[in-house]
């Protein structure tokens, strides 16, 4: 499994629905898109649940390199480039999934920190771990994922919900899910 976000920062006065009519126009070209575990269409909108900026920031899990890779390189992201112009495209290896129980995810929760300097990594990344099956078992949770950038020594943390989680952490919209291959997306720890 393969994490990888990309974020709009948009200005403040911008015309979120302007996101939210390109996601309902746009977003079942990956209905189907091989190789690709999730994409979460993901907004957040200035002022509201403690977003302090306008962005769309679409967060996906890959089941294989060759999905993503012929996302970025074959077409699907150009169009993104073509808009908005070619943002950092983030991508992190997988450490864990898990599925919760609920049912329709409404709201995603995205939190980053740094692996701690002088902790060992083991203890480091079972800590992500146990985070993604705390998270899943928590009622309206419908995923829990963890993830490592070792360029950076910084973790992700996701996960999707029915509603606002309580949660640290970025809280965004969920537009659109396009879930191809989530039935595939490996479960618990991915070493």
């Amino acid at each position: 499994m393969h994490a990888m976000q990309y974020e709009l920062t948009l200005p403040a006065r911008y015309d979120m629905g302007i996101i939210r009519e390109r996601v309902a126009r746009r977003g079942h070209l990956l209905d189907d898109w091989d190789g690709l575990g999730l994409k979460a269409y993901l907004m957040r909108e200035r002022g509201l649940r403690g977003s302090p900026v306008n962005q769309y920031a679409p967060f996906y899990l890959w089941n294989t390199v060759d999905g993503m890779n012929a996302f970025l390189w074959g077409g699907g992201f150009q169009g993104v480039s073509d808009d908005f112009g070619r943002p950092p495209a983030r991508q992190w290896t997988g450490l864990a999934y898990e599925e919760g129980g609920g049912s329709h995810a409404r709201f995603a929760m995205r939190r980053r920190q740094p692996v701690p300097d002088g902790a060992p990594l083991a203890d480091a990344v079972e800590g992500a771990v146990g985070d993604v099956g705390r998270s899943a078992a928590q009622d309206g949770a419908v995923l829990a994922a963890a993830a490592v950038d070792t360029s950076r020594w910084e973790l992700v943390h996701f996960s999707l919900w029915e509603h606002v989680p309580a949660a640290d952490g970025d809280v965004f919209e969920v537009l659109h899910l396009s879930a191809p291959g989530r039935d595939t997306l490996p479960r618990g720890r991915r070493w």
